[in-house]
């Protein structure tokens, strides 16, 4: 199993290169489901535009569009995908409507190549209600369950000092840091996770 979790995708250009140097194709699916309900988007974007820079093609599938079975089949088949940020309880909502979770924990395990910002990087926790303080939970309205993917057995918490969530962030980490195992990164760091534990890893300037 090997994972990179980040803040935001296109502040870590070198980490993914490097990260996705040992695929054998260059084919990503890319989801960008989670920027459904922001009125920001750019980032989402800017990340798009930086994997195909690296030469990476991107099929970007939104799951809210298509039915199960299709997601499934495009799922089982790639060698990498990517889920980009936007709202945390929005994006888990449909992965569970869709029933996504359990196939996305058995790719991962196998060995996938999974790169998860903010939201997409939050739900392979264990719980996402932490993210609650971030991100609008009563936009995710047919969601009873935060149940996330649990591949990673810490809590990422995305963007720590950064604008505009700098209030935000503090407040997760006040209220949560002795109640579970939070992992604060940056817009220019992000998560190596393997079998034997992660690594904080920061982009090169």
């Amino acid at each position: 199993m090997e994972m990179l979790l980040m803040s935001y995708l296109a502040g870590t250009e070198s980490i993914t290169k490097k990260y996705l140097s040992k695929m054998d194709s260059n084919k990503i699916v890319f989801i960008p489901t989670a920027g459904n309900v922001e009125p920001y988007t750019g980032y989402i974007d800017e990340g798009v535009e930086m994997l195909k820079s690296l030469g990476y093609e991107l099929e970007i599938i939104d799951i809210s569009k298509y039915d199960e079975d299709y997601l499934k089949n495009k799922l089982s088949k790639t060698e990498c995908i990517c889920i980009s940020g936007g709202n945390t309880f929005y994006l888990l909502q449909e992965l569970k409507k869709k029933n996504l979770i359990g196939l996305l924990y058995e790719r991962i395990k196998e060995g996938l190549f999974y790169i998860g910002e903010s939201a997409g990087a939050i739900i392979m926790s264990e719980n996402i209600e932490y993210s609650q303080m971030m991100d609008d939970k009563s936009i995710a309205s047919e969601l009873d369950d935060y149940t996330g993917v649990n591949v990673f057995e810490h809590y990422v918490l995305p963007h720590i000092g950064e604008y505009p969530f700098e209030e935000s962030t503090q407040k997760i980490l006040e209220n949560y840091q002795d109640k579970i195992s939070l992992v604060a990164i940056n817009n220019s760091e992000a998560i190596l996770v393997n079998d034997g534990g992660y690594t904080v890893v920061c982009e090169s300037r």
